[in-house]
């Protein structure tokens, strides 16, 4: 393990001294009916952020501002409070965060921001969801670049495996922080001193892990993270986190005026100007919104957003970590006294929130994962490249009763 991995793994104490983990539960409406170990394929929104969509809801319906100009720019202000909470998330400054409409929005940008040359090669493992691959795919037959794919072994993504296949034609190493099937989660620090020595831009699919566990920075072009899994926010939200080296080299393949320096005197002000032009020269912002669509985005997932982050910005995300990894080596434990092959058989280096397990089989699995649904257990199920199995997702709001009862309903399901 890295030295910079390491230093993300321990607990670094931010946020209260001793988190009320029964009142960060109760922020989360929808665990009141049930066991939710899901947040791996949508998460549930926190009672503030729905609050604040409402709130944002009824100003549209009756604007209390004096004309629809004066409306917009409050509407502007209003989405720029969720850069400055992912920033504080990672530990960055906001001026490297960009919103996002999704994982998808942030992956292909970077694919399209990237400047391929024919024969170019992308490093990807065959553990991958797929939309992580899609664009980069894409590319083999748009300009000529050529895909690879670092096979995996028994579930690991090998940063070594990474730096054997690198070759002078590698441009970009394409890779998710933590696996979506078996809940790997790699080395990225190893990644990046890979991607440093050979000059390859490295991009990272953070959604199964930002908002859970710490996530690698460092050396990282490319971090992207939508919001409606570990962030607890809406679909159509998330952010990307752009390197120094991405804001000084590369371009965005979109434009949009939003993105523009401010206008002397806000654009309330330029409007009403006679003379303005769009026969003009445009100078965007040097930060990481240039990046962004520029236009009339998502608001009120942007708003949502930043009042998710908020909660775990206030627990702290290295104590939510602790919080995750406690509950998830309870599980990991519980597992391996029942008559299931734990797919993640990992420690916390390796680790963010998803334990994997399996019945030994398909459709055994899709048995039990009926078995646990009926007894008001929310899990998945999932694979890719033949590891997976029953995904379980054990996030900061959870606690002990949660395990016990998903452990009960496995082994009631394998005694019968």
């Amino acid at each position: 393990m890295s030295t910079n991995q390491s230093k993300a793994s321990k607990t670094q104490p931010t946020g209260p001294a001793r988190p009320d983990w029964n009142a960060v539960r109760a922020q989360f409406p929808g665990l009141a009916d049930r066991v939710f170990l899901d947040a791996a394929c949508v998460s549930l929104l926190p009672r503030g952020a729905g609050e604040a969509v409402k709130r944002f809801s009824d100003e549209l319906m009756q604007p209390s501002a004096r004309d629809a100009t004066a409306h917009h720019i409050w509407m502007d202000e209003q989405k720029a409070a969720a850069a400055p909470q992912a920033a504080a998330l990672l530990g960055v400054d906001a001026g490297r965060i960009a919103l996002v409409e999704s994982t998808s929005h942030g992956l292909n940008i970077a694919a399209q921001s990237i400047p391929w040359e024919t024969g170019d090669e992308v490093l990807m493992c065959n553990l991958e969801f797929l939309q992580v691959a899609i664009p980069f795919v894409k590319l083999a037959a748009a300009r000529g670049v050529r895909p690879v794919f670092v096979p995996h072994r028994d579930g690991v993504v090998d940063a070594a495996a990474f730096a054997a296949a690198v070759t002078p034609r590698t441009r970009a190493i394409v890779v998710s922080s933590t696996q979506w099937s078996n809940g790997y989660r790699v080395d990225l620090a190893a990644l990046a001193g890979i991607a440093r020595r050979t000059g390859a831009w490295l991009v990272v699919d953070a959604i199964q892990q930002a908002g859970a566990v710490p996530v690698e920075t460092d050396g990282v072009d490319f971090l992207i993270a939508g919001g409606h899994k570990w962030l607890n926010a809406p679909m159509g939200t998330g952010f990307m986190c752009l390197s120094g080296r991405v804001l000084d080299k590369l371009e965005p393949a979109s434009w949009g005026y939003l993105t523009l320096e401010p206008p002397t005197g806000g654009w309330g002000n330029y409007f009403t100007t006679p003379s303005i032009t769009p026969d003009r020269r445009y100078e965007f912002v040097r930060t990481a919104q240039r990046f962004e669509i520029g236009g009339t985005a998502n608001y009120p997932g942007a708003i949502a957003l930043a009042k998710s982050l908020e909660v775990v910005n206030g627990v702290g995300i290295h104590r939510a970590a602790e919080r995750v990894w406690e509950l998830g080596e309870r599980l990991t434990e519980g597992l391996r006294k029942l008559d299931v092959k734990l797919e993640t058989p990992f420690g916390r280096e390796h680790r963010a929130g998803i334990v994997s397990f399996t019945c030994g089989g398909r459709e055994q699995d899709t048995a039990c994962l009926g078995h646990l649904l009926a007894r008001n257990v929310c899990v998945a199920q999932r694979y890719t490249s033949q590891t997976g199995g029953v995904r379980v997702s054990v996030h900061y709001f959870n606690n002990a009763e949660d395990i016990d009862q998903l452990l009960a309903g496995v082994a009631d399901f394998r005694a019968r």
